[in-house]
């Protein structure tokens, strides 16, 4: 396939850029907001615990390995003391 081939797109829009309208404006304001109205005191904990989620769940094999050496370490630990 060649790029000359690709299909013509065609917008809704004129020849010249279209601009944002006020009332347009006002919805985001409001939308925005709203947003923050949202954040409330747990906000940053919920953050941060996705963020943790996240990074778990990436390296998920090599925590449960950590996981596992640590359940040891503390095991072996009892038994010594």
């Amino acid at each position: 396939m060649n790029a000359n081939d690709s299909p013509f797109w065609n917008t809704a829009s004129s020849d010249h850029t279209p601009d944002t309208s006020p009332m347009e404006l006002s919805a985001l304001g409001e939308h925005l907001d709203l947003c923050k109205a949202s954040r409330g005191r747990l906000f940053a904990l919920q953050r941060a615990t996705e963020a943790l989620d996240h990074f778990v769940a990436g390296r998920f094999v090599t925590t449960l390995v950590m996981a596992a050496l640590l359940i040891a370490l503390i095991a072996v630990a009892s038994l010594v003391l």
